[in-house]
């Protein structure tokens, strides 16, 4: 199984690691961190979206966050997935 990660763990950014999945198991998220429980929904909905507009539609993600903004996720989530697919996310 191929894994492809992007970030850190410094204030203000989040880990992301993106993982393949088997066809048509779709996208899951899995997150860890302080503002999960404020802003979890906001995360997996920016995941999602970012991955579907790269085309990619089975994988895991896994996000450790440490307050990373929207931009800095949606950043991150690319940069992940598009080493996952050797840079032919598009």
């Amino acid at each position: 199984m191929k894994t492809a990660q992007a970030g850190t763990l410094e204030s203000m950014d989040c880990i992301v690691t993106v993982s393949e999945s088997e066809k048509g198991r779709g996208i899951s998220v899995s997150m860890e961190g302080a503002s999960v429980a404020r802003f979890g929904g906001a995360i997996i909905d920016s995941t999602k979206e970012t991955l579907k507009n790269l085309d990619i539609h089975d994988v895991s993600v896994s996000i450790q966050d440490n307050g990373a903004g929207d931009l800095v996720l949606r950043a991150r989530v690319e940069a992940a997935a598009t080493r996952l697919t050797g840079g032919d996310a598009r």
